[in-house]
This record gives C-alpha cells, structure tokens and sequence, in this order.
C-alpha cells in the first residue's frame, strides 16, 4: 500500500511543479475573484504539509519556522510578493520535502502506520496518510488547475 500511495504523491507534485513551471513571479501571486488560493500559497501549503505528515511519523521540523504562519492550515493566501521567497525556491523546497517524505513513508513498519492518532481525527495514521498525502495534496493540485485557468493560462499537464 505505501508503494502506491507514494507513486500518487510524486504524480501529483509532479502535476504541481508542472502547472507553476511557465509563470513569471508576478503571476504565481495572482488572485483573481473566486479562487481562494494562488499558485505560490498552494505550491508552499503542500510542502508544509510534507512536513506535517513526516511529523506525524516521528521526523523533527526541517522547514524555517515562519513557513506554518504563512502556508499552514488556516493562513491566508496574499497577492504581496514580499510575503513568500521566490519561485524557484518554492519549488527547490517542494522537492526537497517530497523526497524526504517518501524516504519516510518507505521506511514506515505497518506498526507505525497502525498507530492511533492522539488527537482522533482519524483512527490511525495510515488513515491519515491516505488522507493528507493523497487526498489533500491532490485537492490542492486540482484548485491549481482552477487557478491557471482563471488567471488566464492554458493547462500544462493532465493530472491522470
């Protein structure tokens, strides 16, 4: 099951690094009326959440502690470029937290991923595995397609 699970997250950070690779700085911050998240809050939410899951798997914080306020659950995506570092360390970063991710989900036992949560959201962390490494990366990558298009650009990549 993780063979499969971590096959669908790198098919999706690829999908991810595609949709933003062709957009200027300028144009990753865009927020046009409607679409709750830019191409730059998106690209930064999915890394932090690489870390949160490899978290939940006992591995220590690698990203600078400002990235929760700005990316994390419940931060608001902005339009003010000074806000986020560039793109191409977006996506140097994006890289960086999926392989260390899927080093750590490779190297879980089936004990760890039967562990119950503490906070019950879930009963056990293979759920929330399914959850956040799947589902809400790929929920995230479909926004971004909703994003390209209403900022006035092509799809780049089918997300199959």
């Amino acid at each position: 099951m993780i063979d499969e699970l971590v096959s669908t997250f790198e098919t999706t950070v690829k999908f991810v690094e595609q949709s933003v690779a062709d957009l200027s700085e300028e144009q990753m911050v865009e927020q046009p009326a409607g679409i709750p998240n830019n191409g730059t809050w998106t690209v930064g939410h999915i890394t932090f959440s690489c870390q949160g899951i490899a978290a939940e798997l006992g591995a220590d914080p690698w990203l600078p502690d400002d990235w929760e306020s700005v990316f994390g659950y419940g931060s608001t995506p902005s339009s003010d470029l000074s806000r986020y570092p560039k793109k191409a360390e977006m996506l140097t970063v994006l890289a960086d937290s999926a392989a260390r991710l899927r080093e750590i989900l490779v190297s879980a036992s089936e004990s760890d991923l039967r562990q119950p949560l503490p906070d019950d959201t879930m009963p056990t962390v293979h759920h929330l595995l399914l959850q956040v490494v799947v589902a809400h990366t790929a929920f995230h990558a479909g926004q971004l397609a909703m994003w390209r298009r209403a900022i006035g650009q092509q799809s780049v990549a089918v997300f199959v």
